[in-house]
C-alpha cells in the first residue's frame, strides 16, 4: 500500500492556543495526532529587528488529501501575521501507523 502521510509543522507562543489549535484541528479530522513540543527559543528577523521569543513546537501527522485545508485552517487561526507553517513528506514508518493517519483524515 502506497501512503500519503504528510507532516505540517508550527510554533505558536501560547500553550492554551497551541492546545486549542491541536484540538481543532484532531476533531474536524484535518490531522490524526498533533504533538505539542516543550517552549524552545526562536531567532529570527522580522522587519529588520531581531527578534527572540519563546515558542512551542506543534507537528501535526496529516494526509496528503487533507494537507491543503489543515494549512488553511492553522493559518486562518493563527495570531501570528506570518506563520510558520511547514509541510514535510513522511517517506516511510510503521504500515499500521500511517494506515491511521489515512482512517483519522478520510474525510478529506
Amino acid at each position: 500500500m502506497v501512503y500519503s502521510a504528510l507532516l505540517i509543522q508550527t510554533t505558536v507562543s501560547d500553550l492554551l492556543f497551541a492546545k486549542q489549535l491541536a484540538q481543532i484541528l484532531v476533531k474536524e479530522h484535518l490531522a490524526a495526532c498533533v504533538h505539542i513540543a516543550p517552549q524552545g527559543l526562536s531567532l529570527y528577523q522580522w522587519e529588520n529587528t531581531l527578534e527572540r521569543n519563546e515558542e512551542l513546537t506543534l507537528s501535526i501527522k496529516t494526509s496528503q488529501k487533507a494537507a491543503k485545508a489543515c494549512m488553511a485552517r492553522v493559518q486562518a487561526l493563527h495570531p501570528y501575521e506570518v506563520p510558520e507553517i511547514i509541510c514535510l513528506p513522511i517517506i516511510d514508518g510503521l504500515p499500521d501507523y500511517l494506515s491511521w493517519i489515512e482512517d483519522q483524515t478520510r474525510e478529506y
